[in-house]
């Protein structure tokens, strides 16, 4: 009988180059909402799409993959070009940027934890580092490049949806010890948690009257 089951590292080489590509694409959005030229928009779709992980590698004392695999900055130029032909066609979708920031932060959140999880096993506070700055390090870069405040700190249940994600992974890796199941269900956790408190608006506990004069 065929196996056709995809080893692990694969399937985890897989879902980094895609999550890179989602956050690659809401770079393009911004940076064409911004009026970037086509370098601008180019530049910041990279960005977006591998400074996350680059400093989650930065961390976690390894040399950064985006600078060693091509593959990366190939898929972000790529991104960044299709959306500045077809954003004519997309622009009246904006929840096409919110549910792809959405995949990025899921992927990314788990890519992450999976990273720390194979360099130090179940150190949960190196897997919860590793899963949010890959998560949120490429969005945060985004949004300053484009002089605004970053999305998690002003967003609805942002980080907290990649927490919950990466505590649902080490918890089934530390029960039933299933990477595939742990990654598949951190990420689907994490981009659902997202994407429903983008639709009813879900949001933290702020000060009441802060900002006010």
């Amino acid at each position: 009988m065929v196996d056709f089951s995809i080893p692990t590292e694969v399937f985890i080489y897989i879902l980094d180059l895609f999550g890179t590509m989602a956050f690659a694409v809401t770079g393009a959005f911004k940076a064409i909402e911004k009026k970037f030229d086509i370098v601008g928009i180019l530049l910041l779709a990279t960005i977006t799409g591998v400074a996350g992980g680059t400093i989650r590698d930065v961390v976690m004392g390894e040399f950064p993959n985006s600078l060693t695999d091509p593959i990366y900055v190939i898929i972000t130029v790529v991104s960044g070009i299709v959306i500045f032909f077809l954003y004519s066609h997309l622009k009246k979708h904006w929840n096409l940027f919110l549910k792809f920031d959405a995949i990025g932060l899921g992927v990314f959140t788990i890519i992450g934890a999976t990273f720390a999880y194979n360099l130090f096993g179940l150190n949960f506070l190196a897997i919860l580092l590793a899963g949010v700055s890959t998560a949120i390090g490429g969005g945060m870069l985004r949004d300053v490049f484009v002089n605004q405040v970053p999305i998690v700190f002003v967003k609805e249940f942002y980080a907290s949806a990649s927490f919950i994600g990466i505590v649902i992974f080490y918890l089934i890796l530390n029960f039933a010890g299933e990477l595939y199941i742990a990654t598949i269900s951190g990420i689907v956790i994490t981009t659902v948690l997202r994407l429903v408190a983008i639709k009813y608006n879900w949001n933290l506990p702020r000060v009441k009257g802060a900002g006010l004069d």
